[in-house]
């Protein structure tokens, strides 16, 4: 009954929400008009089964899928495994990590008939659902099919618990139709569990998060990038920023030419519809503007402000700087609570990250109890801070070396992921075998 009064809501209430917002995004981001088709379930978009369905949602949850995905093409190269995600940058970030080595293709929306559409044509053995991600027709219909259902990387805030605890009636009976659950945290655990869980599916294995891979030529790529932007001068790399934050920054910057007349800021906006934006904003502040993908060489002198308008170089863009910030977090934006500042310290480099960091809450309260990053508030305490820390190449190396550390040391979450899906697997297979 609750979920028959679900799809009903989604239909009445959701759809015209869902395809107004859907419209908004696609004249702002061309790239969300192409492959409608696939959001229904409409069309042949899937040339055969797979063996695992990998659900990210967009490029956070596709980088923190990359390592578990690795390591089972690492195990079983036969697999057949089909990644989707919601969001045109999830797709090119799965480009990106994978190239041809998995499927790629939208996930429908949560409506039965796409559900039931997506199910016929890529008829997995086992679901993989990255994050906190209940989609309960998904769910329900995988568990009707004898589709094993895993979450993994599950993080789950307070905020968000009491969201899932208003429609408890629903959520108690999806969540029994998982697995198995793989959380970040103790604190991930016992909500999930009072939201309705079976306790003896719900493990500990830490955030994914941690296990950053790098490109094997990362360093001597960055250091490309660093020669070419000026060994000398004083860099700062903001990644992932926002529509507010580039203004907070900008402002910075102007305080900071007092102290380093040369500086250089590199702006990697969020989202490739903001490029544009970024960069008439920074050019009505007065500052001269390069962006990136038009940069043949080193920068011509008197470039203050450069945008990052390429996808997939962030990392390579931390390692070539001086000092990162990570957006998302440096402003209240419905919504975003943060990004992930375990990129800039799986390179070495000291981060600053702002006060609204709720998706990375432990991960944020770990750096700063470790000295590995430092929270700022504001934009006073922004220049400050970047001031002290383009001052005092020591300092830097410390936190940089701190950040590091911090990262090997949790990392394991991927093979503690693995030991709870490998099981799922076999036995999905032995099931199929059984039939036959």
């Amino acid at each position: 009954m609750a979920l028959t009064l679900y799809s009903l809501l989604l239909w009445s209430v959701a759809l015209p929400v869902l395809l107004a917002r859907l419209g908004l995004r696609a004249l702002r981001n061309p790239a969300y008009r192409s492959r409608l088709s696939e959001r229904f379930s409409l069309g042949a978009s899937l040339a055969e089964p797979c063996d695992i369905w990998v659900h990210a949602v967009s490029v956070g949850e596709v980088k923190a899928a990359t390592p578990l995905v690795n390591e089972l093409l690492k195990l079983r190269p036969h697999l057949r495994i089909l990644v989707t995600t919601m969001t045109p940058t999830g797709t090119e970030q799965v480009a990106a990590s994978f190239g041809d080595r998995v499927r790629h293709c939208y996930a429908p929306y949560d409506y039965p008939f796409a559900v039931k559409r997506f199910l016929e044509q890529a008829r997995p053995r086992l679901l993989v659902l990255m994050e906190t991600e209940i989609w309960p027709n998904i769910i329900n219909h995988c568990h009707a099919r004898g589709i094993k259902v895993a979450m993994t990387n599950v993080r789950l805030s307070e905020k968000s618990a009491r969201g899932y605890r208003a429609v408890g009636f629903l959520v108690r009976d999806i969540l029994a139709k998982v697995s198995v659950f793989a959380v970040q945290s103790d604190s991930d655990q016992e909500r999930l569990v009072t939201l309705g869980a079976n306790a003896a599916r719900v493990h500990r294995t830490g955030s994914m998060k941690f296990e950053v891979q790098l490109p094997a030529s990362l360093r001597e790529v960055a250091q490309v990038v660093r020669r070419d932007w000026g060994r000398d001068r004083p860099v700062v790399v903001a990644g992932s920023t926002h529509q507010g934050e580039e203004t907070m920054l900008l402002k910075a910057l102007m305080r900071l030419r007092e102290n380093f007349p040369d500086i250089l800021l590199v702006i990697a906006p969020r989202h490739p519809e903001r490029f544009d934006a970024t960069v008439r904003e920074a050019r009505k502040a007065g500052f001269r503007v390069n962006r990136r993908s038009q940069q043949p060489g080193p920068l011509h002198d008197g470039v203050l402000v450069q945008v990052a308008d390429t996808m997939g170089e962030l990392p390579i863009l931390y390692a070539a700087a001086d000092v990162a910030v990570v957006g998302g977090s440096l402003i209240r934006i419905r919504g975003i609570g943060g990004h992930n500042l375990l990129e800039p310290c799986a390179v070495g480099v000291p981060v600053l990250f702002g006060p609204y960091m709720s998706n990375f809450q432990q991960i944020s309260r770990m750096a700063q109890v470790r000295q590995a990053g430092l929270e700022v508030r504001g934009e006073a305490e922004l220049t400050a801070q970047l001031v002290r820390l383009l001052n005092d190449p020591s300092l830097r190396t410390t936190i940089g070396e701190n950040g590091l550390a911090m990262v090997s040391e949790n990392t394991g979450a991927t093979r503690r992921a693995l030991d709870l899906l490998l099981p799922l697997l076999n036995q999905a297979v032995m099931n199929e075998a059984g039939k036959i």
